[in-house]
């Protein structure tokens, strides 16, 4: 019987201590659910303990494999950059070790789901139905990146957060890097014709800031009395986050890096579309395509063939 790969978590850090704790948490309590795995974890920056000790504690262990998963929403510099360059430079410090890497968090539909828990708690439990919900306005605010793709995978978060739930529309913006700004978030929020506003952090657990969201939002709701403004908490330590990292887990092992089938249609059952999952993909026919009638507009639609 071969060991499993051990499990190694990669987080961002954070110069605030609840969310450093909040993340060495997580870990530990991820090992306890997987005694059959050595678990460990550790920073990019910012906060103890550094990646590098996390990868030295499972080779203490006895560690030989591992795959390394990181505790982030988004892939942007730290996952793209950061967490391979180190565990490249540990690969040299442990020769003999081999790893695997996983992909990020989001926008996983159990994670939509912790987000839509977080709006109903927000709203005191009055907007749980569709027909409820369509004075309410999310604005879904992200870390902020300086990579393009990085911000834009947080837009995909708000449209996928925003099908099928009825709000009267998910907005973006950023705390950092990137614009709109919380502000400027709310503002087009007002300019669009908002009258309640939820504002929902995209981030997995307290730090410096989320607090900076929720001030930036008191700060502006202050100012505009008319609208009523709400603040959402973080998705936090739930059991779809933890059964999620297994799930990251399970991919990198297998090598079973997917394009973003978590979202697909065909898939999962995402809000008000359950009645696509396992449907058999047809072609598109092209009025051209030799021996199809011209004309008949004889189109299957939901074209998307993956290899699923």
């Amino acid at each position: 019987m071969t060991t499993p790969p051990a499990l190694l978590i990669a987080g961002h850090g954070t110069r605030d201590d609840a969310g450093a704790e909040a993340f060495r948490d997580f870990v530990r309590e991820l090992g306890r659910r997987h005694p059959e795995l050595p678990v460990a974890g550790g920073f990019i920056e910012l906060s103890p303990p550094p990646l590098g000790d996390a990868v030295t504690e499972l080779v203490e262990q006895g560690v030989r494999r591992f795959a390394a998963v990181p505790l982030m929403l988004v892939s942007a510099g730290h996952a793209k950059g950061d967490i391979p360059a180190a565990l490249a430079r540990e690969k040299e410090r442990h020769p003999g070790i081999s790893y695997t890497y996983g992909r990020p968090l989001g926008p996983h539909p159990a994670l939509l789901s912790v987000l839509e828990r977080r709006l109903d708690e927000a709203l005191g439990g009055s907007a749980r139905a569709a027909q409820d919900r369509g004075d309410v306005t999310v604005l879904l605010v992200g870390r902020g990146s300086t990579d393009p793709d990085a911000n834009a995978e947080v837009h995909k978060a708000a449209r996928l957060l925003w099908e099928g739930r009825g709000y009267a529309g998910v907005e973006t913006a950023f705390v950092s890097l990137a614009a709109p700004d919380v502000p400027g978030g709310l503002d087009r929020c007002l300019k669009l014709g908002a009258r309640r506003i939820v504002v929902l952090p995209y981030f997995l657990f307290t730090g410096i800031l989320p607090d900076r969201v929720r001030q930036q939002t008191e700060g502006w709701a202050a100012a505009h009395p008319e609208v009523e403004v709400r603040s959402a908490d973080v998705i936090g330590p739930e059991p779809e986050l933890l059964d999620l990292v297994m799930e990251r887990y399970r991919e990198a092992v297998a090598g079973d890096l997917r394009m973003n089938c978590d979202s697909c249609v065909y898939r999962i059952a995402l809000p008000g579309f359950e009645d696509k999952v396992g449907l058999p993909q047809q072609p598109h026919f092209h009025p051209d395509d030799e021996g199809h009638p011209h004309g008949h507009g004889h189109h299957h639609h939901g074209g998307h063939a993956h290899a699923h």
